[in-house]
């Protein structure tokens, strides 16, 4: 009766879409703060309105070092690395789903309006070439919340003065969830996929495992005094009921001052069947022919 992604992907990439079912649902919006992993194909010499392939080549230029030396271009492209690691401000895409006066940019964009966008701050927590093949290189990053990487190369390709853009972008990670683990969009067509239980949404957080009658408080929506250790005083906590397992998740609560506060809990009116379907299923899409 509920679905929801946790975050889209351009129409360019491909790779992990989270999506939240039943239950799931309540907990999707902690994987969209979640941080991402992605491999991008990255094409030096051209830049792009859109930031990547799909769009028209708005500029091309050369660079200031010898391309047909392998050494000099792995060595160029790693001293443009360090300028994009940690903290930065990101001028985010005008083809980009972000909203101006309740309308996607993307929309102005194709109207013709282009605006003054303000920079963003984001953080690159790893960044490194996996492989090099000049014009041609592939990035992997993991970013938090909020990062384009289309805008990424295309800063590269402003650093090194000859324009660059996106001709793939796959996303490996969200959070803790990783795309060796998902299942494919013909395997979820078919049924043959199979859904986590919700908790595995929350699964990195500490955890109480709680006796009948402080579990029964807590679905009432009481607030819980609790004996517990302090090391995670002002965390979210997920918590079960007896024992840890899927079939006895609570839900989430937050830890102040030794008292537990009811968060997020799952329902408790349901059925012996909802289990199998409530849940999150990682999907992967195979990749475009059309990619290269």
């Amino acid at each position: 009766q509920k679905a929801g992604h946790t975050g889209t992907l351009d129409p360019l990439a491909t790779g992990l879409l989270p999506v939240c079912l039943g239950e799931a649902t309540k907990y999707s919006q902690d994987l969209l703060n979640a941080d991402k992993t992605y491999l991008a194909t990255i094409l030096f010499g051209s830049k792009t309105d859109t930031g990547d392939a799909e769009g028209k080549i708005i500029f091309q230029g050369d660079v200031n070092f010898d391309t047909q030396d392998a050494h000099i271009v792995q060595a160029a492209l790693e001293s443009v690395l360090g300028q994009f690691s940690g903290p930065i401000e990101q001028v985010p895409p005008m083809h980009s789903a972000l909203k101006r006066d309740g309308k996607p940019l993307y929309e102005y964009a194709r109207a013709g309006e282009v605006f003054e966008l303000e920079p963003r701050k984001v953080t690159i927590h790893s960044i490194r070439w996996v492989s090099i093949a000049w014009p041609v290189a592939t990035l992997e990053v993991t970013c938090s919340k909020g990062t384009y990487i289309r805008s990424l190369a295309n800063d590269m390709g402003n650093v090194l003065g000859c324009g660059a853009h996106l001709t793939a972008l796959r996303r490996t990670h969200v959070g803790h969830l990783s795309l060796a683990k998902s299942s494919t969009l013909e395997e979820v067509r078919s049924g043959q996929a199979d859904l986590l239980p919700a908790d595995a949404l929350v699964c990195t957080l500490p955890l109480f495992v709680l006796n009948e009658e402080l579990a029964k408080r807590i679905c009432l929506g009481q607030r819980v005094p609790v004996e517990f250790a302090t090391g995670i005083e002002g965390s979210c906590v997920r918590i079960y009921r007896n024992q840890e397992s899927s079939d006895n998740f609570l839900g989430t609560v937050d830890f102040k001052e030794g008292v537990l506060h009811p968060r997020r809990l799952v329902s408790q009116q349901l059925s012996e069947d909802v289990p199998k379907l409530s849940g999150v299923v990682i999907s992967a899409p195979v990749l475009s022919s059309s990619i290269h």
